[in-house]
């Protein structure tokens, strides 16, 4: 759906938009959402920056995008559900109210581990807490491990990653999603090195997904300059540097459902669902058949 620009609607000049500017940049929001929620709010920018209606400064992020999107959805006119954060969760165990109740949850929730008689294991990786937000959707269906690594990771996160690649003994994809700058692509390295270091002898088939000079060309994705904080700018060679948000959120999700449905056995699938359908009809009928525990229910 191709976006309007109104005049007005980039500010150029630094004057307050009207009333009539602002509910169409309001209305452009949603309009890009509705068709590829859910995104990240950097993400939300670097779509209306594509799109020519703002301007790629901090001031058209933080009094542009952040606060008319706030603004929509405090008011019920943005669903919260369309932006994803990540970057801030909460701890706390699961509990239940009655016994009946934990095995509702129990069969509902019980899935067979769907990789464990594929032929290969997969693992999709990205730098940022925001990104795996766009990312869940695809992941969590389909049972693969998704790894925020922050950067440069701990050593003690990267450890325990090739731990669990020695310990699975198969052949292993791992994908990652980054920033293409001086720091997304050392810390891409620094994650590759490390893990083949504390793995050694493992079968490990690594990829940059995301950012690419060629996605970078293709969608015409914003650039910024490298940060001046940054020691490793002076020696990065490979053009503006461009964030994995700047990627359409529905592109990064294609993305990795063709990373990790190009490795799925459709037969063993198959017999990996009955299986767990056999699984959870065994759980309602032990929950049927302990009289004292759980109360019986007419389904």
């Amino acid at each position: 759906m191709a976006i309007r620009v109104l005049p007005g609607m980039v500010d150029k000049k630094r004057r307050r938009r009207t009333k009539a500017e602002i509910d169409a940049l309001k209305g452009a929001i949603y309009r890009l959402l509705e068709q590829d929620n859910p995104a990240t709010v950097r993400s939300l920018f670097y779509q209306m920056v594509s799109a020519g209606l703002i301007e790629k400064t901090a001031n058209e992020y933080s009094n542009v995008t952040v606060r008319l999107s706030g603004v929509m959805r405090e008011g019920g006119v943005l669903p919260f559900e369309w932006v994803t954060d990540l970057t801030r969760w909460m701890r706390k165990p699961r509990t239940f109210k009655s016994g009946i109740d934990s095995v509702e949850y129990l069969v509902n929730s019980y899935r067979q581990p769907l990789w464990a008689d594929q032929d290969v294991y997969v693992e999709l990786w990205t730098e940022k807490d925001a990104v795996a937000g766009v990312l869940m959707s695809v992941t969590e269906p389909w049972d693969v491990p998704l790894m925020v690594a922050r950067g440069f990771s701990s050593k003690t996160f990267l450890h325990e990653a090739a731990q669990t690649i020695k310990a699975v003994g198969k052949p292993t994809y791992l994908y990652y999603f980054g920033d293409w700058d001086p720091s997304g692509v050392s810390g891409e390295r620094h994650i590759e090195k490390k893990l083949r270091q504390w793995a050694p002898g493992a079968e490990v088939h690594f990829e940059r997904v995301a950012v690419t000079q060629e996605q970078i060309k293709r969608f015409g994705l914003p650039t910024r300059f490298p940060k001046k904080t940054d020691s490793r700018s002076g020696t990065w060679k490979s053009g503006g540097n461009v964030e994995v948000d700047a990627l359409p959120p529905r592109e990064l999700r294609r993305l990795a459902t063709d990373c990790i449905e190009r490795h799925i056995d459709p037969h063993v699938l198959k017999q990996t669902k009955l299986q767990e359908q056999a699984a959870r009809e065994g759980l309602v009928e032990l929950a049927r058949l302990a009289p004292g525990v759980f109360a019986k229910r007419g389904t």
